[in-house]
């Protein structure tokens, strides 16, 4: 079975990107995401991406950024 989630919400700082030793990309940021009953909450969501999606994500997003 297979769970599937579409997540939406702003980036809490900019994407971390590292390299491990053998040059594989991999990015970290955080996504802050309101809730949809309470505006004044948000569930803050850690999200590791690898390879090409980590370079993509390091160059076009940033601080505030709406992402899905």
């Amino acid at each position: 079975m297979l769970n599937k989630i579409i997540l939406i919400g702003r980036l809490t700082k900019d994407v971390e990107l590292r390299h491990t030793q053998q040059g594989t990309a991999v990015a970290n940021f955080t996504l802050a995401v309101n809730r949809k009953f309470n505006k004044d909450e948000a569930d803050f969501i850690d999200i590791v991406v690898w390879r090409g999606l980590a370079e993509n994500c390091a160059n076009y997003l940033g601080k505030g950024r709406l992402v899905a």
